[in-house]
C-alpha cells in the first residue's frame, strides 16, 4: 500500500456511480428483498425455533410497515434484478478491503481448532468454554439493550425537545412526510435492536462452530488483543473505503447501509456505524473479531456499541449526554445531517484550544484514529470547517438542556462543555 492515499485507490467502483443518504418509495421493493435476506440470516445462524429469530421476524415486519408509512411505496424494478453484476462487485470490494489482521485472527482460531482435535485427551473444556461463550454473547445483547432501552425512554419523555431540534435541521423534510415523532423514535430503536444482533449474529455463529480451549486462554485472549490493536491502526482506511462505497454504489445503499442513515441521528440507532446487512459482512469479510476467543468479542463488542451508541448521540440536551467537547472533535454529525463527507471516523484533535483532559483521553486511540479527518481532506477535499457544521454546533449550543414543559422563551446552553 502506498503510502500517500489517492482516490484511485480508495474511490474505485466497477459498476454505476449513484451517491446516495437516503430511502426513497420506489425503494420499496428492495427493502422488502433486503428484510427477507435479514429474516434468512437469522434463521441460518440462530435456528428456526430460536428466540432470537422470532425476535427478527417481529424487527422485519416493523421496519417494511414503518418503509411504507414514513416514505409511501411506489414500484419498479429493484436494483437486485436491473443490477444483479453489482452484488459480485460488492464482494470484490470487500475482499479487496481486507487487512492483514483479519488472515492472522483467522489462522489462530484454525491453529485452536486443529491443536484441540490433536490433543484430544488433554483437559480443553471446550463446552465449557462454548456455554462461557453464549453467556457472554447474551449478557452482551442484554445488558446493551438495556441501555438502549433506557436511552428510547429519555427521547419518549422530551419528544416536543426532540422534534423542535430535528426541525432545525436537514431532517425536517423527513418530518414533514411523517410527522410523528413516536413513530420516529420507536423506528430508531428498532433499527439499532435489529442491526445489533445482525451484528453479533457472526459471533454466535463462531461461539457454536468453533471449539475453544480453557488451556489455550494464556495464549488466545492477549493474542486476540493484540491482533485487534494492529487492526486498529490501519481500522480508518479499511473504513473510509467500504463507507464511501456504501453510499456510491446504489445497491450497497440500498441493501447494506442504508438502514443506518433511514433513522433519527440518536444514540438509538448506534451500533458499529454500518447497516443491518452491513454488520453481517463487515463481521464476515472485514473486521477479524469474529474469530477471536470469546472473551476478547465480549470486551470489543461491548466497547464498540456503547462508544457507537454514544457517538451517535446527536440530540443534545438528553440522556446520554455528551459534552460539548466531543463534538468539538467529532464531525461524523455533519455525515448524518445531509452531508456526503467525513466518510472515515471523522475525528480531529491536532485543533488548538482542546481541553487538555480530552486530549489525555484520546491517548488510548491510534494517531491514525485521533487524526483520521486527515484522510477525507486528502481524498474528497473535506473542510472541516463548514457551514453544516457550524450550524449543527450552534444547534447543540440552543438545545443543550431540555426545556422543562411548559416553559417559555429559548433553549440555552447551561452546561459548560
Amino acid at each position: 500500500m502506498s503510502k500517500t492515499p489517492t482516490p484511485e485507490k480508495y474511490h474505485k467502483l466497477y459498476g454505476k456511480r449513484v451517491s446516495r443518504l437516503v430511502y426513497r418509495g420506489d425503494d420499496f421493493l428492495d427493502y422488502v428483498i433486503m428484510s427477507a435476506m435479514v429474516m434468512g440470516i437469522a434463521v441460518f445462524v440462530f435456528g428456526v425455533g430460536h428466540p432470537l429469530t422470532y425476535v427478527v421476524l417481529a424487527l422485519c415486519v416493523w421496519m417494511v410497515a414503518a418503509f411504507t408509512r414514513r416514505h409511501g411505496v411506489s414500484l419498479r424494478i429493484p436494483t437486485l434484478l436491473s443490477r444483479p453484476q453489482d452484488v459480485l462487485y460488492m464482494f470484490v470490494y470487500k475482499l479487496q478491503n481486507m487487512r492483514l489482521a483479519y488472515f492472522v485472527a483467522a489462522a489462530m482460531i484454525a491453529i485452536e481448532n486443529i491443536a484441540i482435535w490433536m490433543t484430544p485427551n488433554l483437559p480443553h473444556h471446550t463446552q465449557l468454554m462454548r456455554q462461557v461463550g453464549l453467556g457472554l454473547f447474551y449478557g452482551h445483547l442484554a445488558l446493551l439493550t438495556v441501555y438502549r432501552t433506557v436511552i428510547l425512554v429519555a427521547h419518549l419523555r422530551a419528544t416536543d425537545h426532540v422534534r423542535a431540534f430535528l426541525m432545525e435541521t436537514s431532517w425536517k423534510a423527513a418530518l414533514a412526510r411523517q410527522p410523528n415523532i413516536v413513530i420516529e423514535l420507536f423506528h430508531a430503536y428498532f433499527t439499532g435492536l435489529l442491526t445489533h444482533i445482525l451484528l453479533i449474529a457472526p459471533w454466535y455463529f463462531a461461539i457454536t462452530h468453533f471449539q475453544y480451549s480453557v488451556i489455550f486462554l494464556p495464549v488466545t485472549i492477549p493474542l486476540g488483543i493484540f491482533i485487534h490493536a494492529r487492526f486498529l491502526k490501519v481500522v480508518n482506511q479499511w473504513f473510509y473505503r467500504d463507507h464511501w462505497v456504501a453510499h456510491h454504489s446504489e445497491f450497497e445503499f440500498l441493501y447494506l447501509h442504508g438502514p443506518h442513515h433511514d433513522a433519527i441521528p440518536s444514540g438509538l440507532i448506534g451500533v458499529s456505524g454500518n447497516g443491518v446487512l452491513e454488520g453481517v459482512l463487515r463481521h464476515t469479510m472485514g473486521g477479524p473479531a469474529v474469530f477471536y476467543n470469546p472473551v476478547v468479542d465480549f470486551l470489543i463488542h461491548s466497547v464498540d456499541v456503547k462508544v457507537d451508541i454514544d457517538g451517535h448521540q446527536y440530540i443534545p440536551g438528553i440522556y446520554p449526554h455528551v459534552p460539548k467537547s466531543i463534538q468539538l472533535i467529532n464531525q461524523h454529525s455533519s455525515h448524518h445531517f445531509g452531508k456526503l463527507e467525513p466518510y472515515g471516523l471523522g475525528l480531529k484533535l491536532d485543533q488548538p484550544g482542546l481541553p487538555e483532559d480530552l486530549i489525555k483521553r484520546a491517548k488510548m486511540l491510534t494517531e491514525e484514529q485521533r487524526n483520521s479527518a486527515h484522510l477525507d481532506e486528502q481524498l474528497n477535499g473535506f473542510q472541516w470547517d463548514n457551514p453544516r457544521y457550524r450550524h449543527y454546533l450552534e444547534l447543540y449550543d440552543k438545545y443543550l438542556t431540555v426545556k422543562p414543559a411548559g416553559a417559555t422563551g429559548d433553549v440555552t446552553d447551561s452546561a459548560q462543555g
